[in-house]
């Protein structure tokens, strides 16, 4: 099976993930789609392949060498966004793009005057969504490329390595991808997650981030006889949301700038909440954010009454940057991998987070590799088949050249 085939066959599955759920993971569909990879590992022959009851796969391809070589490990995540619809995803491959705009259904366009990222793919063979789903190359691409590359080493036996081990997991979108991660019986002294952006696309600096949840308690009464009695939460939702500055929100900020963004409004007369997010590369600035919010709350009970705001603030993880920066081996050989692959590096902050975020700090430094997609979670979804071959390349160079790292 060729990559490109593999990959169709995962688009298949509706694998999105749910904010609010209490379950591990997060959909039951998720489990669909992790029992149909279980069986894809065995079917290929791979050592140690298992599925916790909470849908975290793990599998390892065996050392072909006597040779003393650390134990690496891939990872990838199988749920996607929540933003846009994983459902019935119907692909289209677009044969030697030329360019020009691409149309996905009557009325829906994929132009580069839009999306110039198209425009760095001509002459590639890119596979495209109808326009009315998310693709989910992020990061079932990463899925595609990690099992293609083991496969390939399998059948290459010339290519001397050491145990890699790799594993699949659930709930990455929402931000517990990692929680239920098995570092132990993972066995790895490091690890790349497999779900960067387009290729040479390499990370290791990522943002702080913070989840907040805000409360809002009205008073319901009659519009006829509201005066001095009504608190309408519909409105003090919309009040609390423009004391967030219009420069710290994702559109308009970039590179290193954190931001809070507004994930969704749930609001009646008698009660609303906010989600949001907070991120921010710098610590101390991370710490302000959260800080503002909390402020924002207390200025709004001062003017109508204590307890009408009240905030629910989490950490979901920091920056890997801090945990790396001590293994700086494990990015040497990437860069490596990737100059032998013919592919220019590009190193840049993440302006979101990956698993590998939280496992770097739960001593599994882990940085983050190009998977492919393009515009993830949305209907302009794409990825180029020659760039998932590309990381396939750099994943087998990686392997390639830990064998030699003691040397």
């Amino acid at each position: 099976m060729n990559i490109t085939e593999r990959f169709l066959n995962y688009t298949k599955f509706d694998t999105q993930s749910a904010e609010d759920s209490e379950t591990v993971p997060s959909t039951a569909k998720q489990l669909v789609f992790a029992n149909y990879l279980k069986e894809e590992l065995e079917h290929e022959g791979f050592s140690d392949v298992e599925m916790d009851s909470m849908g975290y796969i793990y599998a390892t391809l065996k050392a072909n060498t006597k040779k003393e070589i650390p134990t690496i490990g891939f990872i990838s995540h199988y749920d996607t966004s929540t933003d846009c619809s994983g459902a019935d995803i119907r692909p289209r491959i677009v044969e030697h793009y030329d360019g020009s705009d691409i149309v996905l259904s009557e009325g829906i366009v994929s132009s580069p005057s839009k999306f110039p990222e198209l425009l760095d793919h001509i002459g590639e063979d890119l596979i495209v969504t109808d326009g009315h789903t998310l693709l989910g190359a992020d990061d079932k691409a990463g899925i595609a490329e990690i099992v293609q590359a083991m496969c390939f080493l399998r059948d290459h036996d010339e290519i001397k390595h050491g145990d890699i081990r790799i594993a699949f997991n659930p709930d990455e979108e929402i931000g517990k991808g990692a929680h239920h991660f098995d570092v132990d019986k993972f066995g790895c002294q490091w690890a790349y997650t497999m779900d960067g952006g387009d290729i040479g696309d390499l990370e290791y600096e990522n943002f702080n981030a913070a989840g907040a949840k805000v409360y809002i308690k009205g008073v319901s009464v009659h519009t006829g006889y509201a005066k001095g009695k009504m608190v309408n939460a519909n409105r003090l939702a919309c009040e609390f949301n423009n004391m967030i500055p219009e420069t710290d929100i994702p559109e308009t900020t970039e590179g290193y700038q954190g931001f809070y963004h507004l994930l969704g409004i749930e609001s009646r007369t008698e009660e609303a909440r906010l989600n949001y997010i907070i991120r921010d590369h710098d610590r101390e600035k991370f710490e302000d954010r959260k800080d503002f919010i909390e402020k924002c709350a207390r200025r709004m009970n001062e003017k109508y009454g204590e307890g009408t705001v009240t905030v629910e603030m989490k950490d979901q993880y920091y920056n890997m940057k801090e945990k790396i920066d001590p293994n700086m081996h494990v990015i040497d050989i990437v860069l490596k991998a990737m100059q032998e692959s013919g592919v220019a590096p590009k190193v840049e902050p993440i302006r979101g987070g990956t698993d590998g975020a939280q496992l770097s700090f739960r001593g599994l430094p882990c940085p983050n590799i190009f998977a492919g997609g393009v515009n993830f979670h949305g209907p302009y979804e794409f990825v180029s088949i020659q760039v998932m071959e590309k990381a396939v390349e750099v994943i087998t160079k990686i392997c390639q050249l830990t064998a030699a790292f003691n040397d």
